[in-house]
């Protein structure tokens, strides 16, 4: 019997700890979650770029240790009141746990092998990484920095858009941010936006789509608002993927798209190419 149990329990199935593999959305392909991260958050198989958080890509863009936030005493607040299905305050405070951040995108001036820059990233885990008035408030002073600096401004975006909660509150930060980035092309400082998964409503209304160089990671959704919405609207049925970047490139409304593992080096070519411009218009 004893002999029996032995050999029934040499054949139990040992358990799996979670998260050592994960599914890759785009191909179906089981992966070995230490190879995808290994690979900055892209499917090995199919090159799908999962969406990775802002300290993630603070971490991939810039010099190690160079980042210094700013901004970071700016909290938002529940000026109207709202409550849908739950109250906005309360919202804010749940978002505001788990080491997520006081608000959707962190703000400061940091190197990119050794150009200095002021570089902001929005964080979707953030309520969807929506723009409200902290948000709105946190990029304009970032672009002031920028013009003071006489430095280059570079904005990560992944966003659903205004948040509505703030009402009319977060609908004014499309005019304030597209306002002071009018200020930095007419000092003849560059804007390079970076688009990723997803980048949709009042933020690709507004500072994502007015760049200077406007880049975007492979397959991002890019828009204002979903198909489903613009086809009842117009009436016509749309062309497929009409939202990704790959579509966007096709049609002359984004400039490269550029895989994550190549962001870093073709964000230093750019910088560098605008600093150099500005250098000779200076001596000219």
């Amino acid at each position: 019997m004893a002999d029996n149990d032995k050999a029934a329990g040499s054949t139990k199935r040992r358990e799996m700890p979670d998260g050592i593999w994960l599914k890759c959305p785009d191909c179906g392909e089981i992966l070995y979650r230490k190879e995808v991260v290994r690979n900055r958050w892209v499917c090995p198989k199919c090159s799908h770029h999962f969406r990775i958080s802002a300290d993630d890509y603070i971490e991939l863009l810039v010099d190690p240790g160079s980042f210094e936030e700013y901004f970071q005493d700016i909290a938002p607040v529940d000026a109207l009141g709202f409550r849908d299905t739950a109250k906005y305050s309360d919202r804010l405070r749940n978002a505001q746990n788990g080491n997520r951040g006081r608000e959707a995108v962190r703000t400061g001036r940091a190197l990119i092998e050794q150009n200095e820059v002021c570089l902001a990233v929005m964080d979707f885990s953030f309520l969807g990484g929506s723009m409200g008035s902290v948000v709105g408030e946190k990029l304009a002073r970032l672009t002031q920095t920028a013009l003071e600096g006489e430095l280059p401004l570079l904005i990560v975006s992944c966003s659903g858009g205004a948040r509505m909660q703030e009402g009319i509150l977060s609908l004014m930060q499309m005019a304030k941010t597209a306002a002071q980035l009018a200020r930095l092309a007419e000092r003849g400082l560059p804007f390079i936006s970076i688009l990723t998964h997803p980048t949709t409503g009042g933020v690709s209304a507004s500072f994502a789509t007015l760049g200077d160089v406007i880049l975007a990671e492979p397959k991002a959704l890019v828009g204002f608002a979903g198909p489903r919405v613009i086809e009842q609207t117009i009436q016509q049925e749309l062309p497929p993927g009409f939202q990704r970047s790959e579509f966007l490139l096709e049609h002359g409304m984004i400039d490269r798209i550029v895989a994550r593992n190549e962001l870093r080096s073709t964000l230093s070519q750019l910088i560098r190419f605008f600093n150099d411009a500005r250098q000779t218009r200076q001596l000219g």
